[in-house]
């Protein structure tokens, strides 16, 4: 890909629907190390770090051979905690790889990261997201966040709410980033904005304050599953059951 890229996982183990997520049980092993192991195949990334703050995850990471980082306990975001450890690397693309995305495609990370080393549109791309059609049902859901893109393929909005009304042309969003490192430390210093605390979507902060987002489109599959509740869990256990833990391969 000709850029240096790092791929971090943030993973704080309080969560207000399913704590100690990053550690929960799947086919055997900690949700966080399926989504590293997934992280690690994708093509162009060199290195793969959790960034976390509490003791019981990074001692499941250093258990099974993963890089992980300690960083502060007092990071309202992932973004913040990210940028915590992005400062310390000579990297020029940090991808910020949620951790309750354990049957994550490494194809994922590739389509995020292809609009930051390709030579574009003429008007630099500094971050980019992804989307996938949305699934009956799920506009009306506040769990699934929503996106609407412009016609070069940039975030409009984000939003729990159906976008647009009545939600029928709208997307999923995942919740995969990349970022030109330069440009995620700027975001970082920035203050939470208006909008970003109303929907609790940190990427609203890029959007209040003029950022571009591109937002790439990528099939919908398992690979998209979210785990933030334990229906979401018992999802993804079921789906990784069915694939034997399938690794996913570049078709």
């Amino acid at each position: 890909m000709g850029a240096r890229v790092v791929a971090i996982i943030p993973a704080r183990y309080e969560s207000t629907r399913l704590p100690g997520k990053p550690l929960a049980d799947l086919d055997g092993q900690p949700m966080i190390q399926h989504v590293y192991e997934r992280a690690a195949q994708a093509r162009g990334v060199e290195r793969v770090l959790v960034a976390t703050d509490d003791a019981r995850i990074r001692d499941a990471v250093d258990a099974f051979g993963g890089d992980v980082v300690m960083t502060r306990a007092d990071h309202r975001t992932g973004t913040d905690r990210i940028a915590e450890v992005a400062r310390t690397l000579d990297a020029e693309v940090i991808v910020n790889v949620q951790g309750d995305l354990p049957l994550l495609d490494p194809a994922y990370v590739e389509a995020a990261v292809a609009p930051l080393v390709a030579a574009g549109d003429g008007v630099p791309v500094d971050m980019v997201t992804l989307a996938t059609p949305l699934r009956p049902g799920e506009a009306e859901r506040s769990q699934v966040v929503k996106v609407v893109r412009d016609r070069r393929g940039d975030a409009l909005y984000f939003s729990r709410a159906p976008i647009p009304w009545p939600g029928a042309t709208g997307l999923r969003h995942i919740g995969l980033y990349a970022y030109r490192r330069t440009f995620l430390l700027e975001l970082a210093s920035l203050a939470p904005t208006p909008l970003e605390q109303s929907e609790r979507l940190e990427q609203l902060r890029a959007l209040e304050n003029g950022y571009r987002i591109r937002v790439e489109v990528v099939a919908a599959s398992d690979a998209m599953i979210e785990v933030d509740t334990p229906e979401d869990l018992e999802r993804a256990r079921a789906a990784a059951s069915t694939s034997k833990g399938g690794q996913p391969s570049h078709g």
